[in-house]
């Protein structure tokens, strides 16, 4: 790996195309290095693993409001909807609406360092644009190692919350440049995509605070759509906002930490091969990913505390970063609202570890159900609840070394009558490094299971069938990748919109 160095350059400095952040992402993913068999195997899961929370929420309002949105954009040869058998619309509307899909239960697979991210995002608009130019499976192999190996590293060297800035901000160039690597286009074309895709995408994190709504799903997805749409200018002869990061109005100089900043992104050298997926992580239960290990240590503390109405308090020392986005630091009274949304109750690790304590495990449905939130039971556990940045979780949140990173926290329950319970966990069980390491059989196992009387079983075979043989999938294939369900499975007709006006 090279790490770059960057800087804002004032306008009267020269700042050569070659030295800028965005030509050299475009030079990674120019570069025709070989797909390692482990990556393509991961890339395989990653695929599964969207597609089996993609069923899950195939009905919910969100979702069929980006389907509808995409039916009313048909074309051909055109990409697959999820859902859907027949129809075939405009890439960038799949990839809106397949982005919602799988993000609307936040349960795909997530990536953490100096900023945070959920990697499989790039895999919508990258298979939109496959299906649409009859790409091959190979070609939408590399198309994403390329998307996932952008925004890991620019996850790893630059960070985005701190500045209030939602994190899509690091997935429009990335999935601008795995597009680039999937259509093979010239550097020149993904620098200048790259660097659209940033200018376009930059939103603030209004949309993971407070009264937190339905946009949280929608912004993977309208990234992936503003990437296909920044790739198509690029490639009619259209430039871009340049340099994107570094000029002296660019994002370094005025979104980020100011022009005396300076930051550092890992990228693979020429003829490097794109490993990064191999360090993300996908989630064995629908909930925010500093929630996977606390989740766990809930079912592992239950035994321990035995009559939950006899604890007095509980503090969970934590990193920075779960401090604030999730728990009591934030300073939202609406994560201790019963009548909170499912998206504010996603993001409170106080009602999350409330219900854990309380059912031993985690539902992506049922754990969410206003009736369950407002329990008086559970209400009163969850209001005992409360979060402190702990340095060393922070220090080890932040940590570069696998074997120190951290994503959990210390719990002390203290009982009424003065016992006091602690307990730790640093990972949760299903990280590579965890108890119980996702493998092959937990990504196919996750998406029988939630989709589950929504796939028909010999759809759910082929799906799968056709998932594995990834690799050997010939030019026009790629619509095997999609699952059909019966009609009475999409939710209830939505109310109509714009693109239906008659």
């Amino acid at each position: 790996m090279i790490t770059h160095d960057l800087r804002t350059w004032k306008s009267a400095e020269h700042l050569p195309r070659e030295d800028q952040l965005a030509w050299k992402i475009a030079e990674v993913a120019a570069d025709p290095v070989a797909v390692l068999p482990e990556v393509t195997e991961m890339i395989i899961n990653r695929i599964i693993d969207n597609a089996a929370v993609a069923a899950a929420s195939v009905a919910r309002r969100p979702v069929a409001s980006a389907r509808a949105q995409a039916l009313a954009h048909p074309m051909r040869p055109g990409a697959t909807v999820f859902g859907l058998a027949n129809d075939r619309v405009s890439p960038e509307w799949a990839a809106w609406a397949n982005g919602a899909a799988v993000r609307e239960l936040d349960f795909h697979d997530t990536f953490l360092a100096a900023d945070y991210s959920h990697p499989g995002d790039n895999i919508p608009p990258i298979l939109a644009v496959a299906q649409h130019t009859g790409k091959s499976g190979v070609d939408l192999i590399r198309g994403l190692a390329t998307g996932y190996e952008i925004q890991v590293n620019l996850v790893r060297g630059i960070c985005l919350h701190e500045h209030k800035i939602d994190h899509i901000a690091h997935l429009g160039p990335s999935a601008a440049a795995g597009i680039g690597t999937l259509l093979n286009l010239p550097t020149e074309v993904i620098y200048q995509a790259v660097q659209q895709a940033l200018h376009v995408t930059t939103t603030t994190r209004q949309s993971r605070k407070g009264e937190i709504s339905s946009w949280k799903a929608f912004a993977p997805g309208f990234a992936g759509k503003m990437a296909i749409e920044a790739v198509d200018r690029v490639m009619r002869g259209e430039g871009a906002p340049s340099p994107a990061w570094e000029g002296e109005d660019g994002f370094i100089a005025w979104l980020l930490s100011g022009p005396n900043a300076r930051y550092q992104v890992p990228l693979p050298g020429p003829g490097e091969a794109k490993r990064a997926i191999l360090g993300t992580y996908t989630k064995e239960h629908s909930a925010e990913y500093q929630s996977q290990a606390l989740i766990d240590l809930a079912r592992r503390m239950r035994p321990q505390i035995g009559d939950l109405s006899q604890v007095e308090s509980i503090v969970i020392h934590t990193s920075h970063h779960t401090h604030y986005v999730i728990g009591t630091g934030a300073n939202d009274p609406q994560k201790m609202d019963p009548k909170a949304s499912r998206e504010t109750l996603d993001h409170s690790i106080m009602y999350i570890f409330a219900v854990a304590l309380e059912d031993g495990g985690w539902h992506h449905e049922t754990s969410y159900a206003p009736a369950r939130a407002s329990r008086p039971g559970t209400v009163a556990l969850w209001h005992k609840i409360s979060t402190l940045e702990d340095p060393e979780w922070t220090r080890r949140y932040h940590a570069q070394d696998p074997k120190v990173k951290a994503f959990g926290g210390r719990v002390e329950v203290r009982l009424k009558n003065g016992t006091v319970i602690t307990d730790e966990l640093a990972l949760a069980d299903a990280h590579p490094d965890g108890a119980r390491p996702f493998g092959r059989e937990n990504y196919v196992k996750k998406f029988l299971t939630l989709s589950d009387g929504i796939i028909a079983t010999a759809e759910q075979t082929r799906f799968l069938q056709a998932a594995e043989a990834l690799a050997t999938l010939k030019a026009g294939d790629l619509a095997a990748l999609n699952f059909a369900v019966g009609a009475d499975r999409l939710g209830a007709p939505r109310p109509s919109g714009i693109f239906d006006w008659a």
